[in-house]
């Protein structure tokens, strides 16, 4: 999966983690057709749970050391929130009262520490390659995933979002500036 990112990215074959982090973070935020890594990855585009999925797998193929840990957060968004962190059209798309979202970020050790990294969004200055990035959502209640985190992250979505008003939110979020 490596050598086809550091293709479609045109990075070269002794990329850095942050080289990669930035290249996946670069991409558009949407939906692929194939909800998967390899889908991102073949379309160019991903949500939180796509990009983060891809990141995750060409970290454990090129840096197994950083330990990658996808994670999953509850969140509750207002549409004063959407305004602030995604724009107008996503704002438009959550109810008065607001909705229930989980996000998917993950997480790395480096130099001992671990790190957040969240690529969701291609906006906002590049990694520095050594702290933790803003989370793209907001405060929320953080799970750890399992050995299946699309499961994992269904059954959160199950439990706390409704489909009918999440789904709106979700393609607002492609349109975003």
């Amino acid at each position: 999966m490596l050598k086809s990112l550091i293709e479609r990215a045109g990075l070269s074959e002794d990329a850095s983690v942050a080289e990669v982090v930035d290249a996946v973070r670069m991409m558009p935020y949407g939906r692929p057709a194939e909800r998967s890594a390899q889908g991102a990855l073949a379309e160019w585009r991903g949500t939180c749970s796509t990009k983060h999925a891809l990141l995750a797998a060409v970290l454990i193929e090129r840096w197994p050391h950083t330990e990658p840990r996808l994670i999953h957060r509850v969140y509750r968004c207002t549409p004063e929130d959407a305004a602030r962190s995604f724009g107008p059209l996503a704002a438009a798309a959550v109810p008065p009262e607001g909705l229930w979202d989980v996000h998917r970020y993950l997480t790395v050790e480096l130099d001992g520490r671990r790190i957040v990294i969240d690529v969701t969004f291609p906006s906002g200055p590049g990694w520095d390659g050594a702290g933790s990035m803003p989370i793209a959502c907001g405060p929320g209640t953080d799970h750890a995933t399992g050995s299946d985190p699309d499961a994992d992250k269904r059954a959160l979505e199950e439990a706390h979002c409704d489909p009918r008003v999440r789904e709106p939110f979700i393609a607002a979020l492609a349109c975003r500036p």
